[in-house]
């Protein structure tokens, strides 16, 4: 665990126990049979599905860190919980400065939507009002490189042109601290060393910086420290390296 005393950065992120449950259907019901159920009272049976359970740890500001694990370990739902999109069913989550969050592509995105129109629609959720993002607009489309699509619907979009503008919003709301989910899963080679380019400046600048990758050599590029989930939990917490090294051994 990465204590937060003395001298040390103030924290940027803390998670105190947090649990987080989702309640699964066991079987397959119409809605008016659910309907019909709530109203005369009878339960509807429901399996849980605990995503995580008592997760405790500290990011400092300025910090950057990677989450690694197999698909289902609990990574996603973790980044969710901090951008604030996903709500704990136990503990707590406390966040600190304002967060620029790419967790998946076209999050926050209308498929009937233009690019121009979209760009304003995610910046504003991600707390921008119009006046800012019109003093931006030219920059976000400039580093998306999308300026002949910028007023196509983003149905009409590839998955690597969605995620380009994407990254580029976020980038551009002056985030304290950034979320990556997979961000460079997605896109060719010369833009996603654009992408890395930005992220070492923001790491010059002392921004927050968390990570999910599947891409180890991309994470050891710019991280310094890692938390490996497994089934929800924390099995290590330290150093890249270190933690990488148990994740290997263990996943072979």
């Amino acid at each position: 665990m990465t204590s937060v005393t003395g001298n040390a950065p103030p924290a940027a992120i803390v998670l105190d126990q947090v649990g987080k449950c989702y309640r699964l259907r066991k079987h397959k019901t119409f809605l008016m049979h659910e309907l019909l159920a709530r109203v005369r009272g009878i339960p509807i049976a429901h399996d849980e599905f605990w995503a995580l359970r008592d997760v405790s740890f500290s990011i400092a500001a300025g910090e950057s860190l990677a989450f690694v694990g197999k698909n289902g370990a609990g990574k996603s739902t973790l980044l969710g919980l901090i951008a604030g999109t996903v709500y704990p069913t136990l503990g707590t989550v406390r966040v600190s400065g304002r967060i620029g969050a790419l967790l998946e592509l076209g999050s926050g995105f209308h498929p009937d939507l233009t690019g121009r129109e979209n760009i304003y629609m995610n910046a504003s959720l991600l707390g921008l009002r119009k006046n800012e993002v019109d003093a931006r607009f030219d920059r976000i489309v400039e580093f998306s490189e999308l300026q002949e699509f910028i007023d196509v619907p983003l149905r009409n979009y590839s998955s690597g042109m969605a995620m380009r503008l994407g990254f580029s919003v976020a980038i551009h709301t002056d985030p304290d601290i950034m979320l990556m989910d997979e961000v460079f899963a997605v896109g060719d080679q010369e833009f996603q060393q654009k992408c890395l380019a930005r992220v070492a400046e923001f790491k010059a600048q002392g921004k927050t910086m968390i990570f999910v990758s599947h891409g180890l050599e991309v994470l050891r590029g710019v991280c310094e420290r890692a938390i490996w989930l497994e089934h929800g939990k924390v099995l290590a917490d330290g150093p890249l390296e270190d933690v990488l090294a148990q994740y290997s051994s263990h996943a072979h």
